[in-house]
C-alpha cells in the first residue's frame, strides 16, 4: 500500500502547476482526523500527510478540559482512561443535532458527558460547574488542532481548506461544520462529501479513454458505513488546437447507514466482556456503572477487536478495572462473528439499495473499492466477497487516507494560486431532494405552494429558480422531500423558514396603475458546492400598460440612399429611481433599423398622440430568516462570543506550551551543567573547587523549587532562573572554551601571517602597480598583529587558568579579519590602461588629406541613393560589422 501511495505521489508532482501558495484537506472522523497539505515546495512530495506531534499520520478527535487545562489530540487520548467524564469524542455526529439525540447517542456509547440543553434546544458540553461550550465551539477548538497541523508540517500560513462530510449529514450539519471552522480561523473553500475525495484519489492516475466502469467506493468507519456508485469515463476536448481526452467521474447514487461501523462491534464486545466480569467480581456488582471502568475496558477492546482481524483468537487484559480487580479472558474470532451476525446483513443494505436503484448488477459493478478503518474485519470482506461472487475485493486506495488525498485533490483544483495540470471532471449530486413551502394570506396548502426545487442526486452546484402569482407578504420553507429521508437524529423535514415582505406595500403602491398581468414573485435559490441550500433574493415583478401623450412627428425622408420600411421610436419616459431597470415596450413593437445610411429627416411639429405603453418592474423584497429549533444559526452575538473564547483559549494554550518548554530547558541545563562540573576533570585547570561547588549548590537551589514550588510559576520566572544560572557558570565554560579555542586562532594567525608575507613578495613581480605606500601600510599593520599576538600569549602564560583570560580567540579573529580586508582592497587595484599618444602630422599631410575627404564626401553626394543602400548592404554582407537577425 505504502509503495501504490508512493507511486501515486510522484505521479501527481506532474499534474500541478508550481506555485507558492499552500492549502488543506481535513479528513474529519468520529474518532480520528487526518490532515493533508498541497504544499508546492521543490524537493518535496506535493501533497503530504501532516503528521502529529507524535508523529503519527493521523490523530484522535478529542478535546479534554482537566484543571482549568485544555488538551487537544494526543494529549487530550492520554488521559481518557483516568478522566472519562473530561474528554469529549464523537463531536462530528452531535453537530445540528437536538438535546435528545445527542444524550441517547451519548448514553449508548457509554461515554460520561455532561451533556445540556441550549437555548436552541441543540446539545451543549458542560466541562466545569460554571463553563460549557456549544458542539459547534468544541468542533471549532479539534479544527483549529488541525489547522495548526498543517502549518507546522508546511511551515507556511494555511488558512484556506476542504473539509470532508459524510454523505448523510443534512442542512443542518454543514452549516453548523462551517460556523466551526469559521470559528477556528479557516477559510472553508468547500465542503466534500467523503465518496467523493475517495472517487478523485481512485481516478486521478487512471485513463478511461478506452473504457468506461462504475465503481462501488464502500466504506465503513468507526460510526457510518455508505456505498456510493461511481461512473467513470471519458470525453475528447481542444487544448491549443489539438483533441486531447479528459477524464470525468459522476457519482450516480450513494446509499447509506449511519448508525452502523465499527463502533457497534466494539459495543458488541464491550457488553460480553463486561458480562463476564461482572460474573466473575459477583455480588450484583455492575462495571457498567463506572465511567473510568468502562473507559479502561473499552480501550483495550480496541485492541482486541484490531487483533482479531488478523488473528483467530485474541487476548484482553486489563489491570485494575474496578476495586483493584484485574481483568483477564480472551475471545475467538468465531465468538465475535456471532456477536456481530445481525451486523453482516446489515452491512449489504446500502449496496443492496445502490444496485436496486441504479437498475445495474454485481457483474456490472468493475471494482468494489473499500476504504475506512472496519473494513479491515475479515468477516464483512467475505460477507461482501460473497454478495457480489468475487474472489478478491479491490484495495488499491489507503483505507485511512483515500479520503484526505482526494480532498487535497479537490482543494488544490479550487484554490486560486494552485492549479492541476492534469483535468479529472467531477460530477457530485446532492443526498437529499429538496422542497420549497410557500405559506401566507390567500395561500392555501397544495400542490401549488409546495414544489419540488432539488430533486435527489441533482448536480452541485446549482442555481435555482422559481416564480409564483402573489401580492401579498409571504413565508418560504425549505424542506426535505422525502420524511421517510431524514439526516439522522433530525424529526422534522422543514430546515430552513424565511419571511419575505415589501411585497404587500408594493402591491398597494402599484394598485392604482393599470396592472396588464397578476403581480409575481421570483425567487432565486442557490444549492453550493458544499450541499447548502439557501434563498438568495426574491423580486416582485410588476408588469403595467398606460396610455401616455408622445409627440406626432411628420417624418419626411431626403436624399436617403437606402432606408428601413420601420423606424426606431424612442418612447422618452423616465423611470423612477425604484423603476431604473424596468423594461419598457410599445404596443406597435418596437424593431431595430438595419445598417444602412439614412440623413437626417427634417421634422414637422404636429401636436400630441396617445400611445400604450407596456412597462415591466423588478422590485427587490425583504428577506428575513426566522429558521428556529437546533439547526438554527448561532447569532452574531454568539459567533462573536465563541471566537473571543477560543481566541482565549489558544493564547492561553501557546503560553501553557511556552512554559513547558521553557521549563524543560531549565531542566535540561541543570542536568547537563552538574553532568560536566562533578565528573569532567577538564574543568579542574579553568575553575577552582569552591567555584565549582559554588554553581552546584546554585543549580541544587534551584533543581530543588523545580519540584516543590514551580506548579504556578511563569514562562518568564523559568526564563530569569536559567538567565541566573547561566550568568553564574558561563564564566567556566567560557574559559573551558578558551583554553582550546584561542591557541588554535593564533595558530591561523600566525599562518596567515606567514602565508601573507609570501603574497606581497609576489606582487613585485606580478603586479608591480600596486601602490608602495599601500603595501608598506599593510606590513605596519602585519608587525603590530605579530608584536600584538607576541606579547599576549606572554601575558597569558603568566595569568591562572581560573582567572578571565588576557586575550580571546574572538579578539584574534577580529584583527586577522581586519587585516584580510586590507590585503584585499590592494589586492583589487586594477592594471592601469596603457597610454597610447598619437603621432604628429605635418602641415602638409594634412592639407592633403583634407583634399581627399572633400572630394570622397562630394564623389558619394553625387551617387543616387539606390547606389548608396547596395554599397552598405554589401558591406553588412561581408561580414565586416555585426548584425541582429529580424
Amino acid at each position: 500500500m505504502l509503495f501504490r501511495l508512493g507511486i501515486f505521489l510522484s505521479l501527481l508532482s506532474l499534474f500541478l502547476i508550481r506555485s507558492e501558495s499552500a492549502v488543506s484537506s481535513i479528513d474529519l472522523g468520529s474518532e480520528w482526523l487526518k490532515v493533508a497539505v498541497v504544499n508546492l515546495k521543490p524537493g518535496q512530495s506535493p501533497i503530504t500527510i501532516a503528521i502529529n506531534e507524535m508523529s503519527k499520520r493521523k490523530s484522535p478527535a478529542l478535546v479534554a478540559f482537566q484543571s482549568e487545562t485544555r488538551l487537544l489530540g494526543e494529549e487530550a487520548a492520554g488521559i481518557v482512561a483516568r478522566y472519562p467524564d473530561k474528554v469529549f469524542s464523537n463531536l462530528r455526529d452531535m453537530i445540528g443535532k437536538a438535546y435528545q439525540d445527542v444524550k441517547r447517542s451519548a448514553d449508548s456509547m457509554y461515554l460520561p458527558f455532561d451533556v445540556v440543553e441550549d437555548s436552541r434546544g441543540a446539545a451543549k458540553i458542560r466541562v466545569s460547574s460554571d463553563v460549557s461550550y456549544s458542539v459547534e465551539e468544541l468542533l471549532g477548538m479539534i479544527l483549529k488542532y488541525a489547522s495548526n497541523l498543517a502549518e507546522f508540517h508546511s511551515k507556511v500560513t494555511v488558512k484556506d481548506a476542504v473539509i470532508s462530510v459524510p454523505p448523510y449529514f443534512g442542512q443542518a450539519e454543514r452549516k453548523g461544520l462551517l460556523k466551526a471552522a469559521e470559528m477556528a480561523g479557516i477559510n472553508v473553500i468547500s465542503l466534500i462529501n467523503e465518496h467523493s475525495g475517495a472517487a478523485l484519489q481512485y481516478g486521478i492516475d487512471k485513463d478511461f479513454s478506452n473504457e468506461s466502469r462504475h465503481v462501488i467506493l464502500y466504506d465503513m468507519g468507526s460510526s457510518s458505513t455508505y456505498a456510493a456508485l461511481v461512473f467513470y469515463s471519458a470525453y475528447n476536448s481542444k487544448e491549443f488546437g489539438k483533441t486531447v481526452s479528459v477524464n470525468q467521474f459522476q457519482v450516480k447514487d450513494v446509499r447509506w447507514d449511519s448508525e452502523l461501523g465499527g463502533q457497534n462491534m466494539e459495543v458488541r464486545l464491550v457488553e460480553y466482556f463486561a458480562d463476564e466480569f461482572n460474573k466473575q467480581v459477583g455480588n450484583g456488582v455492575d462495571v457498567r456503572k463506572h465511567p473510568k471502568a468502562m473507559a479502561k475496558l473499552k480501550k483495550q477492546v480496541k485492541r482486541t477487536k484490531e487483533i482479531l482481524s488478523a488473528n483467530t483468537a485474541a487476548p484482553i487484559s486489563v489491570e485494575s478495572l474496578y476495586d483493584d480487580r484485574d481483568f483477564r479472558s480472551t475471545i475467538t474470532r468465531e465468538k465475535f462473528e456471532e456477536l456481530c451476525a445481525d451486523l453482516w446483513d446489515k452491512s449489504l443494505v446500502p449496496v443492496k439499495e445502490v444496485l436496486k436503484h441504479s437498475g445495474l448488477k454485481a457483474d456490472d459493478i468493475y471494482a468494489v473499492e473499500l476504504i475506512g478503518g472496519a473494513t479491515r474485519v475479515p468477516k464483512l470482506q467475505a460477507t461482501l466477497q460473497e454478495y457480489f461472487g468475487r474472489k478478491d475485493l479491490d484495495k488499491h486506495l489507503d483505507a485511512d487516507e483515500a479520503i484526505v488525498l482526494g480532498s487535497a485533490l479537490h482543494a488544490a483544483n479550487l484554490s486560486d494560486g494552485i492549479k492541476l495540470n492534469r483535468k479529472l471532471g467531477m460530477v457530485d449530486g446532492s443526498s437529499y431532494g429538496f422542497v420549497v413551502e410557500l405559506d401566507g394570506a390567500d395561500l392555501s396548502k397544495d400542490e401549488a405552494t409546495r414544489l419540488l426545487l432539488v430533486p435527489r442526486m441533482k448536480k452541485l452546484p446549482s442555481k435555482i429558480f422559481k416564480s409564483i402569482n402573489h401580492g401579498k407578504d409571504f413565508e418560504v420553507s425549505l424542506a426535505y422531500d422525502r420524511e421517510d429521508l431524514l439526516p439522522p437524529g433530525i424529526t422534522s423535514p422543514v430546515f430552513a423558514h424565511y419571511a419575505v415582505s415589501g411585497l404587500t406595500d408594493t402591491a398597494e403602491k402599484y394598485s392604482s396603475r393599470n396592472l396588464s398581468a397578476p403581480i409575481k414573485t421570483n425567487l432565486h435559490f442557490s444549492l453550493s458546492r458544499s450541499g447548502i441550500l439557501s434563498l438568495d433574493q426574491a423580486d416582485a415583478v410588476i408588469q403595467i400598460t398606460e396610455w401616455i401623450e408622445v409627440p406626432k412627428k411628420n417624418l419626411t425622408v431626403e436624399n436617403t440612399t437606402s432606408a428601413s420600411p420601420n423606424a426606431s421610436v424612442d418612447n422618452g419616459a423616465n423611470s423612477t429611481s425604484e423603476e431604473s431597470n424596468s423594461n419598457s415596450e410599445s404596443d406597435g413593437g418596437v424593431s431595430n433599423g438595419s445598417n444602412s445610411t439614412v440623413e437626417e429627416p427634417s421634422t414637422t411639429d404636429l401636436g400630441t398622440e396617445r400611445k400604450l405603453k407596456k412597462r415591466t418592474f423588478k422590485i427587490p423584497l425583504k428577506i428575513v430568516e426566522k429558521t428556529t429549533g437546533p439547526g438554527m444559526p448561532l447569532s452574531k452575538e454568539s459567533l462573536a462570543e465563541a471566537k473571543r473564547r477560543l481566541e482565549a483559549l489558544d493564547k492561553k494554550d501557546a503560553e501553557r506550551r511556552r512554559t513547558a518548554e521553557l521549563k524543560n530547558n531549565l531542566e535540561e541545563y541543570i542536568y547537563a551543567t552538574k553532568e560536566k562540573l562533578e565528573t569532567s576533570e577538564d574543568f579542574e585547570k579553568v575553575s577552582s573547587n569552591d567555584e565549582r561547588q559554588s554553581v552546584i549548590k546554585k543549580l541544587d537551589e534551584v533543581q530543588e523549587w523545580l519540584y516543590t514550588d514551580d506548579e504556578d510559576a511563569s514562562a518568564s520566572e523559568f526564563q530569569d532562573r536559567l538567565n541566573s544560572l547561566k550568568a553564574t557558570a558561563d564564566p567556566i565554560f567560557f574559559r573551558f572554551k578558551e583554553l582550546t579555542a584561542r591557541p588554535e586562532a593564533v595558530e591561523v594567525a600566525r599562518q596567515y601571517l606567514s602565508d601573507l608575507k609570501q603574497t606581497i613578495r609576489g606582487w613585485e613581480t606580478e603586479k608591480p602597480w600596486l601602490p608602495k605606500d599601500r603595501i608598506d601600510e599593510l606590513s605596519t599593520s602585519m608587525d603590530k598583529l605579530k608584536t600584538w599576538l607576541d606579547e599576549k600569549e606572554a601575558e597569558q602564560k603568566k595569568t591562572s587558568g581560573y582567572s578571565t583570560p588576557v586575550f580571546t580567540s574572538e579578539e584574534v579573529y577580529e584583527k586577522v579579519f581586519n587585516l584580510q580586508d586590507k590585503a584585499a582592497s590592494i589586492k583589487r587595484i586594477p592594471k592601469p590602461k596603457p597610454k597610447v599618444e598619437k603621432p604628429v602630422k605635418n602641415e602638409t599631410e594634412t592639407k592633403s588629406e583634407n583634399t581627399t575627404s572633400s572630394e570622397k564626401d562630394t564623389s558619394e553626394n553625387d551617387k543616387p541613393a539606390g547606389d548608396s543602400d547596395s554599397s552598405t548592404n554589401e558591406k553588412v554582407k561581408g561580414g565586416s560589422e555585426p548584425h541582429d537577425e529580424l
